[in-house]
């Protein structure tokens, strides 16, 4: 049976592909303040500015490709069985050929009802005001803003219960709950952390190696160690 390998990513390996973070530039997004675009108050006051944001955002990765961090990652699914826990809207992990991702925040090419969370659709290009479910409420993009729950988290933490190595990759671990995520992890599995900027990691009960890397170089400097503690 393969080890279980469950991996953590952030912003920082869809950086390396071109696209920008909001925590680059003093809490701003693509030149807005991210609590007018990603918050449920900001699309109250304005839900045209909030569906072209995301529409730009959309056109922008149609335009780039995963990286060799992503690639790589999707490669181990050769030799391990592979979870990963993405806190990122993109879909590059999905177009390097990773099988088993679970969006945390949402997904970007995908929209929902505002009546109804259970109403989700497939969404490649741009949506307007006039967008609407089968019962005429409007669509909005399928992302978690700051301040909504995040769906996905249960089913993300029974994963990395399971898991033989954790591994964290491209992230501030300043956003929660994901950045918590790591502390629910079995305190026999091998915790790997990959960032050209590691944060402090606290109170954690698990044997901790830090990669100071970006994801490019760290992901496959990642891979040889774990094939030989195979």
């Amino acid at each position: 049976m393969k080890k279980k390998l469950v991996v953590l990513t952030g912003a920082g390996i869809s950086a390396e592909s071109g696209i920008k973070t909001f925590r680059d530039a003093n809490g701003l997004w693509e030149g807005h303040d991210v609590m007018e675009v990603a918050s449920p108050e900001g699309w109250l006051r304005n839900q045209e500015v909030v569906l072209d944001f995301y529409n730009q955002r959309r056109r922008q990765l149609h335009e780039v490709k995963p990286n060799k961090g992503h690639l790589v990652l999707a490669e181990l699914e050769k030799d391990f069985d592979v979870h990963i826990i993405t806190q990122n809207v993109d879909n590059l992990h999905e177009q390097a050929g990773s099988s088993k991702v679970l969006h945390l925040h949402g997904e970007l090419l995908k929209v929902r009802s505002t009546k109804n969370e259970a109403y989700i659709l497939d969404w490649n290009g741009d949506l307007v005001l006039g967008d609407v479910d089968d019962k005429g409420n409007q669509l909005r993009p399928h992302i978690v803003w700051f301040g909504e729950m995040v769906p996905a988290l249960e089913e993300a933490v029974t994963i990395t219960e399971q898991a033989d190595y954790v591994a964290i990759i491209g992230t501030s671990l300043q956003v929660y709950p994901a950045a918590s995520l790591m502390h629910y992890a079995n305190p026999k599995a091998l915790v790997f952390y990959i960032d050209p900027r590691p944060a402090s990691i606290n109170n954690l009960q698990n044997l901790l190696e830090v990669i100071p890397m970006n994801a490019t170089d760290g992901v496959p400097f990642l891979r040889e160690k774990l094939v030989h503690l195979k």
